[in-house]
Formats: structure tokens, sequence, C-alpha cells
């Protein structure tokens, strides 16, 4: 299980270990297996990533270990991964800042990957060549569920979200998180680092004066069961959101999995919305990129 690999990814040398270790015991998933999958949805992946400074959730001794958040890459990365320092006011570390890592292709997926950096997790901003911040250029609403509400009650409230964007002129997309709640993103152009906040609570607070009995747009967890706690915050310029496509750290290999608006219409049970590594693989292959309009400019972000 110790051995090592050296292999060339895309013209990139890399050493490879523990290959035959399992990560997800429920399914006998192993580190192979976590790397084959981030190499086979790259293609699709990749582009959501690029120029965004990646948070990895790491798990080398398996999901049922303790696994840890790691943003500073710098000393594990070959000089080829390209990363960007980044301030990082209220680190737990007490750094002042970080270097995080770009993962814009095959090889620097694949690099991850060996790291068992099983989640990947961005902001809603990109850095430019010389790794200054840009503006937001993604809205974002991450819909979490409070028991005994599921992903169910979720898909209402991310329909009723899609209304009140598409009236904004914006043009939303959705995605599974791969645990149990959901995502609604759209593209916007904005020059203001909280305007996409600001928007975003708006929109929350307006859903849970029209709908109090499902929708709650506060934090507080007494608050929470039985709603869907919209949490607008995910905006803020200082937070992340597990990325399309990303493997989640669950019992079993789930990822965040862009769905149709259709499939939401139609989710009636949890296992509607439920999506292994395979499946994602089975349904790249049949949509191609379903959150590729965010890979497009969008609208000016509407007062």
């Amino acid at each position: 299980m110790s051995g090592e690999v050296l292999v060339e990814v895309a013209g990139q040398r890399l050493r490879l270990s523990n290959l035959d270790k399992v990560l997800y015991p429920d399914d006998e998933y192993t580190k192979r297996d976590v790397i084959d999958y981030y190499s086979r949805v790259a293609g699709v992946l990749a582009p959501h990533l690029a120029d965004r400074p990646v948070t990895f959730r790491r798990f080398p001794d398996g999901v049922t270990k303790p696994g840890f958040f790691e943003k500073n890459a710098s000393r594990h990365a070959p000089d080829w991964i390209r990363t960007v320092t980044i301030e990082t006011p209220g680190s737990t570390t007490g750094a002042e800042s970080l270097d995080f890592a770009i993962l814009p292709d095959l090889p620097s997926l694949v690099w991850a990957a060996n790291l068992a950096g099983l989640e990947l997790h961005v902001p809603q901003w990109t850095v430019g060549p010389r790794g200054a911040k840009h503006s937001p250029d993604r809205l974002v609403f991450d819909l979490d569920p409070g028991a005994p509400a599921t992903v169910v009650e979720c898909c209402a409230v991310a329909l009723h979200l899609r209304e009140l964007l598409v009236a904004d002129g914006l043009d939303p997309v959705t995605k599974t998180s791969g645990s149990k709640g959901m995502q609604v993103y759209a593209t916007v152009t904005t020059t203001s680092p909280t305007r996409t906040s600001d928007y975003a609570k708006s929109l929350a607070e307006r859903l849970e004066r029209d709908h109090p009995g499902l929708v709650v747009s506060r934090m507080a967890k007494n608050l929470r069961p039985r709603k869907v706690f919209i949490d607008w915050s995910q905006n803020n310029p200082n937070k992340t959101t597990v990325a399309p496509y990303s493997l989640r750290a669950r019992p079993r290999p789930t990822a965040s999995t862009p769905v149709t608006w259709a499939e939401v219409e139609a989710c009636r049970t949890p296992a509607d919305l439920t999506f292994t590594a395979d499946d994602v693989l089975d349904r790249v292959d049949e949509h191609g990129d379903l959150f590729a309009p965010l890979l497009k400019k969008g609208p000016t972000l509407p007062r």
C-alpha cells in the first residue's frame, strides 16, 4: 500500500502513492478510484476552477477518520502548480496570507487527488495573472435543510429562487451539494465585493416573508427545523463553496452534481438527487457540463 509509482500526466511528472488505500470503506473506493474519477471528470471540472484559489478538505486516512481543511499549498506543490498569495484575515493559523493552489488542468487535479484532497472548495471570484483578486463573478445561494426537511424541500425553494432570478434577468443553474442540500448559482457582473452578498440577502429575506413555513434566512439554528435555510452569506469574499463535480467526504463517494431544472421539479425523494462518482461520469457523458452557463460573462447585478 505504501508503494509509489511515477507517472506522466499531460507532460507533467507526478509521484503517486498509496493507490490501494481505501478512502471510502462502505464502497471499497480507493485512492486509485479517486484519482481516476478526478482524471475523467477534469474536462468539465477544471474550467470551473480556473483562476480560483482552492481550499482542500483532505482525508489521507479515509472518510471514517477526521479530515482537515488546508489552504496553504506551497509546502506540497511541485513547481509547475500555480499558487497565488491571498490575504487571510482572521485565519485560524494566525497567518496574514497563505499560498493557495490553482487547479486549472488535468495534472493539477491528479496532484490534488493524490493528496487525498477529496473536497475542493472555491470562492465566487477569480484572480488575475498576477494574483490580484477580482470582484465576484458568481452569485450563490446555499440551501441547507433543517431536519426533517430534505433536499426535496430544497428543490421547492430552488424553484422559487429561480423565478426571482429569471425575473431579474439572470440565468440560474443548480447542483446538489453532494451532502444533504443544494446550491443555486448565476453569473453576474459587479464592481463591488459586497454587492452579491447584499443582493442574495435581499432575495433570501423576501422568500422568508413570502414562504415563512418553508424558508429561513437567518442563521440561528433554532429557526431551522423543518425549513430550508438560505445561506446568502456564502457570497462573502472570504468564504468558499464546494466546487461542481467535487467529491464529498460522506460514507459513499457522492459528488456535488449539476442537475437540470426538470430534475429539480421532479424530485420526490432524496434518492432522486443523490449521485455517486460513477453516476456523475455517466451524467457527463449524457448531458455534458450542465454548469457551462457559469463560464460565460454574466449580466450586471440588478439593484
